[in-house]
């Protein structure tokens, strides 16, 4: 028997993977998200095509599709190495699944910020944990086109 490491054992579990991908794309998010909104964008609102926007929607916004470009190359190439779609297809769908989860924070957010009177940052952090699980699936079925089966990769796995 060989002694492989436990580092080694866990990044060849496919969803440690994905919780790594996540995280480093959330860590992108959350940071970008804090610096737009107290750095970048510091007005309280902001008119975008005839809309009042708020500063924490408009840096939620930017900070978030920063975070998906990085967790798309991140899963792409470390998390679901072994998806045979082409990689534009996969980009489509994972942005297309970012849409409906950006939609999703968005709505938490403004919950979390307006209702409950959380301060922004902590309300970011919060509504992007409470969408994570389901994207893990979502982003495996649909985007990567994988089976459920297949949670590991690896030899003998």
């Amino acid at each position: 028997m060989t002694n492989i490491p436990l580092s080694h054992k866990l990044l060849k579990n496919q969803v440690i993977r994905f919780v790594l991908s996540a995280g480093v794309g959330f860590l992108v998010d959350i940071s970008a998200f804090y610096l737009f909104y107290h750095n970048l964008l510091v007005q309280p609102t902001y008119e975008i095509f005839n809309l009042t926007v708020r500063n924490s929607t408009a840096s939620l916004a930017i900070s978030f599709f920063m975070g998906v470009v990085v967790n798309f190359l991140i899963t792409r190439y470390f998390v679901f190495s072994e998806s045979k779609s082409r990689p534009v297809k996969q980009f489509v769908r994972f942005v297309s699944v970012a849409v409906i989860g950006f939609f999703a924070n968005l709505a938490v957010l403004k919950i979390f910020i307006q209702d409950l009177h959380f301060y922004p940052p902590v309300a970011r952090i919060t509504a992007a944990l409470s969408l994570f699980f389901a994207s893990y699936f979502v982003h495996k079925l649909f985007s990567f086109s994988l089976s459920l089966r297949h949670h590991q990769v690896g030899e003998g796995e």
